[in-house]
């Protein structure tokens, strides 16, 4: 008997998962998976946007707290495309900057948009809106962590041992 293509269709995830952010030199990065969020949000703090280049964009730099509680931190920068107002959950309204960077879940590796913003009261560091799943995940809610096995990015700083990270 002959052997079954392998799928091609959407990856299934939990609603938690542990995804990478390589070009922000982060892996292993627990995240909740929110369908209800369109874009995905990034807790951010030190958040320092330069001049705004003739394209509208400019350069951003910014601290991800790599726990709950503080301690260790991650410095990263990016290009801000451009900033958006977003009404959060609890219908607080703020303008947030957007960046994009490669996300690598499972066997997905592509670039989403992200929200720069401060979630200290929330339990997770980031939100994976829907935008970022569409096409490529289905999300089963009574499970957590399917992808752990994915493929990994070496050279990315991991979230439970950042080497080089600043407190």
């Amino acid at each position: 008997m002959p052997a079954s293509p392998r799928p091609t269709g959407p990856h299934l995830i939990g609603w938690k998962e542990y995804l990478d952010l390589p070009e922000l030199g982060l892996a292993d990065f627990k995240i909740k998976v929110d369908t209800g969020a369109r874009t995905s949000a990034l807790h951010v703090t030190s958040l320092e946007v330069g001049p705004e280049r003739p394209d509208g964009t400019a350069e951003v730099s910014f601290e991800i707290p790599l726990a709950r509680g503080g301690g260790r931190s991650v410095r990263a920068s990016a290009t801000m495309l451009r900033q958006i107002k977003v009404t959060d959950s609890g219908g607080t309204s703020s303008v947030r900057p957007v960046i994009r960077t490669e996300m690598v879940l499972g066997p997905v590796r592509k670039q989403i948009l992200i929200t720069l913003t401060d979630r200290t009261d929330r339990m997770f560091r980031m939100l994976l809106g829907r935008k970022a799943l569409e096409g490529d995940f289905v999300v089963d809610v009574s499970k957590k962590y399917i992808t752990r096995g994915g493929p990994r990015t070496p050279a990315a700083h991991s979230a439970t041992a950042a080497p080089g990270a600043s407190s």
